[in-house]
């Protein structure tokens, strides 16, 4: 099997997010080498945990449907956040010094905005193919009210089950 064959298979791999996040560990894999072993146990261990996540969090969601993979994309941006606290203790500290935690916090902001922007797109996508299918189903004389949204989930639109209380 070919290099592009074995890359194209694991699908998050092709994603710039994910390779993205890579990059962040293993900037953040040297910082923690020059850390004493005290700051590297009580700081940089869990600090390098949550920047693993985000691109585990990446990979396991790439793998569901749109909806779970906003909900993953959401736990890695959860994780962003989770690295800009330990960035701002590394620096506290004594671990990361003033240009350490500003390339810090600039990778951080990119995997953010990456991260918003997949999750918006997603949604709209949604959004837009949800707008579609209740359009198409107006459009169906013999609907019998039930618009699919996934493969597991059914709507039910027809007048005498809908609910507009608050």
């Amino acid at each position: 099997m070919d290099e592009q064959q074995l890359t194209s298979f694991f699908r998050f791999e092709d994603l710039r997010v994910y390779d993205k996040s890579l990059e962040y560990n293993s900037w953040l894999m040297a910082q923690t080498k020059i850390a004493d072993d005290f700051a590297r146990k009580a700081i940089m261990i869990p600090f390098l945990d949550a920047s693993v996540k985000i691109s585990m969090n990446i990979a396991e969601g790439s793998s569901m449907q749109r909806s779970g993979f906003i909900t993953y994309l959401r736990y890695a941006k959860t994780n962003v956040r989770q690295c800009v606290v330990y960035t701002e203790m590394a620096k506290r500290n004594g671990i990361f010094n003033e240009q350490q935690a500003d390339v810090s916090r600039e990778m951080l902001m990119e995997l953010t905005k990456m991260l918003g922007a997949m999750i918006l797109s997603f949604q709209r996508h949604q959004k837009h193919n949800n707008n579609r299918r209740r359009n198409d189903h107006n459009n169906n004389e013999d609907s019998n009210n039930d618009i699919v949204v996934n493969n597991d989930e059914t709507l039910d639109f027809s007048t005498d089950t809908l609910d507009f209380t608050y």
